[in-house]
């Protein structure tokens, strides 16, 4: 592991620290190579003083025993009916799941303990169906969940639970995650399984809101993949629930679970309720972490260069794009009031979120700022990027009479021969969206 991994770990760890995540493991994880390597990146989480809470599926251990025993079920993920037969070997698949994730446990120095914190009732007559010995969660012990994670014990929570009569149900694992999540306010609900995330139209989405899940969900649901149908109806259920962030991702990945944690872009999708991402104006401890993120940019002659003393002294100037704590785009406001013109500059994002709008909306918040300042048009210099500026934002191609004085002389001095870009900001911006991807955004001039 690189020094910069382990500062970036570093960076999370008071957010995180005595918060609880609930893991919710399908059973194809559990049975899957990698396993060992999950349960690893579950002991550096518990390490850090991570409150974890695991929920275990069955589903691929149901399908795989009966068909050892060559009994026929009639469900195997706790959806749909469950006779009797089906919740015996349903009840025999979790019990192995459960033991096989202790026995892990204990490999890895920690502790845990097999759970009958669900209260379950039957799921009911449903349409004329009934459906047997299917459950729903009904109460959750959150005082024994607490007491478990206060002594720094792991609790495992397996798929079938009793009634008060000592009835026993089979369980969805994704919906008693959904149910211990918003009982015991876990600030990350983490639906870990063998695929990748939310996939539409073949591509990973990597980040949505619950509002852009609910359009989904209610738009194009058969593009889901099946694999992750059920995670992303009951992700929408804990945000609703008061769940801040719900992730989807592959448990098959080594240090996957890790990634996914402790970085911005992660592996799999995040599905978030709160402000996931926002601007704001960048502040004197920003100051480390702007020059960091454009240095590679004026290495590579994409940004011109400035030094630190330079930036410190135009940083009120200076407005940046967060994510979870994380500065991962910043530019630059330079107004000209007397002229009625403001220049954006030093506009930049990260390699790793380029083409997410990032960009674009750091380019519309300093036209909106702008123009409340009595701006008429904005104009911005660029070796690179001009066609994302024309494209994306409706620039047009201008000429060195369009800057205003002092900043016609540093343009002749720098002899970058930078293309002049301007845009009027007479009317609220509506940019021209192109069809065409966007290039990087390193190459806007700075100042």
């Amino acid at each position: 592991m690189k020094p910069t991994d382990l500062r970036g770990i570093l960076h999370y760890i008071p957010q995180f620290r005595d918060q609880v995540f609930i893991l919710a493991m399908d059973g194809a994880v559990v049975a899957d190579d990698n396993f060992p390597n999950l349960l690893m990146d579950v002991a550096v989480l518990r390490s850090l003083s991570i409150r974890l809470v695991l929920v275990h599926g069955a589903g691929y251990q149901v399908q795989k025993l009966a068909q050892e025993l060559s009994v026929p079920i009639t469900n195997w993920d706790g959806t749909g009916i469950t006779d009797g037969a089906t919740l015996r070997v349903a009840i025999m698949a979790a019990n192995n799941v459960t033991h096989e994730i202790l026995e892990g446990l204990s490999l890895n120095n920690l502790r845990g303990a097999l759970t009958n914190c669900i209260e379950a009732v039957p799921l009911g007559i449903l349409k004329g169906v009934d459906h047997q010995y299917t459950g729903k969660v009904h109460q959750v012990d959150v005082e024994l969940l607490r007491t478990l994670l206060d002594r720094g014990i792991i609790p495992v929570i397996p798929p079938v639970a009793c009634d008060g009569s000592g009835n026993t149900y089979r369980l969805n694992s994704d919906s008693v995650a959904v149910e211990v999540a918003r009982q015991l306010g876990a600030v990350k609900l983490m639906y870990i399984g063998t695929a990748p995330g939310i996939e539409l139209d073949g591509k990973l989405v990597p980040q949505m809101s619950v509002k852009e899940l609910e359009s989904v969900l209610k738009q194009a649901f058969e593009k889901i993949p099946a694999a992750v149908q059920s995670k992303a109806v009951h992700a929408l259920q804990a945000l609703q629930g008061g769940v801040e962030r719900v992730h989807i991702l592959s448990g098959t990945v080594d240090e996957g679970l890790l990634a996914e944690v402790f970085s911005n872009e992660g592996i799999g999708t995040l599905i978030y309720a709160n402000q996931y991402q926002g601007i704001r104006p960048a502040q004197r401890k920003d100051l480390r972490h702007i020059f960091a993120l454009i240095k590679p940019a004026m290495e590579g002659e994409q940004l011109i260069k400035r030094n630190r003393r330079t930036l410190e002294k135009e940083l009120n100037e200076f407005f940046v794009f967060e994510i979870d704590g994380n500065i991962v785009g910043c530019c630059q406001l330079h107004p000209t009031p007397e002229l009625k013109k403001a220049e954006l500059a030093c506009l930049h994002v990260s390699p790793p979120h380029a083409n997410r709008g990032i960009g674009t909306k750091l380019a519309q918040y300093a036209e909106t700022l702008a123009r409340e300042r009595g701006c008429e048009q904005i104009f911005c210099l660029s070796t690179q990027a001009f066609t994302f500026f024309q494209h994306k934002l409706g620039y047009r191609e201008g000429t060195i009479d369009d800057l205003p004085p002092g900043r016609r002389e540093k343009y002749e001095q720098n002899g970058r021969r930078s293309k002049i870009l301007v845009k009027s900001l007479a009317l609220p911006a509506a940019p021209t969206v192109s069809s065409a991807p966007a290039p990087s955004l390193a190459g806007v001039n700075g100042k």
